[in-house]
């Protein structure tokens, strides 16, 4: 089985290939780039390089699985807007990834709580509450947005009742790095993911990917909806307008 994955739902634009094999997973090729472009102006050329170095019809792929958000509204379309377009053209399903979960799978294997953090400005971060089970991916509490402040009070019950670590990655960080450590957390037993596991791959939501493909976890590029989780600030600017009139 062959997944294609992609992930523009934050900073980062990530696209792999990954395969199942007989004794084991394997990330066939990944290309992320964490730099000042556009997802528009990187995504579809990193497929093309990963089809070109790869020798890769894409005809072969199963399915595709796309971060699906919450996160950048603007990169949250690009990445659905162009698994839409794949799926669409190969005839492939999509495999829908919170992109918390592919987020949290970086950390696959990991005997700590697992809480990525992006941020959603005006005070909040996109969240989620995870453990592992061996590969498997536990949701102790789905992907949310909140204020960090109500994260960090979940999160204590968590470090007191379990008596374990919490670990923090996504682009969350280091926003709210400092206020965690040295106020809502101080003290606790906290960590933050190494720079190779702290921002999205694709190689994660690829790899969960096939895990959902065989539970039968798939929906048709049509049926396909990125989650917002919230309106947009446009949006919200809109409401305000409206009921001021």
């Amino acid at each position: 089985m062959r997944i294609l994955a992609l992930d523009s739902s934050g900073l980062v634009a990530s696209v792999a290939v990954v395969e199942d094999g007989m004794t084991d997973d394997q990330v066939i090729a990944e290309y992320t780039v964490n730099y000042k472009k556009t997802h528009s102006q990187t995504l579809l050329p990193m497929l093309d390089e990963i089809v070109k170095m790869t020798e890769l019809d894409l005809n072969s792929v199963d399915a595709i699985a796309v971060a699906a958000g919450p996160g950048s509204f603007t990169g949250l379309r690009i990445g659905s807007a162009t698994a839409k377009g794949l799926g669409l053209a190969l005839d492939k399903p999509l495999i829908h990834i919170p992109t918390l979960e592919g987020l949290a799978y970086n950390l696959c294997g990991s005997s700590d709580i697992v809480c990525p953090i992006m941020d959603a400005r005006r005070g909040q971060v996109y969240t989620g509450i995870y453990e592992f089970e061996g590969n498997c991916l536990k949701v102790l509490e789905d992907q949310m947005a909140i204020s960090i402040e109500d994260l960090g009070k979940r999160l204590v019950g968590y470090l007191r009742e379990q008596e374990r670590r919490v670990t923090f990655l996504g682009d969350g960080v280091p926003v709210f790095r400092g206020v965690l450590e040295e106020k809502i957390l101080h003290g606790q037993n906290i960590a933050f993911a190494p720079a190779n596991m702290n921002r999205q791959r694709a190689a994660s939501v690829g790899t969960l990917g096939l895990q959902y493909y065989k539970e039968g976890r798939t929906e048709s590029a049509a049926e396909h909806q990125p989650d917002y989780l919230r309106v947009s600030q446009a949006e919200r600017e809109r409401k305000e307008r409206l009921g001021n009139d």
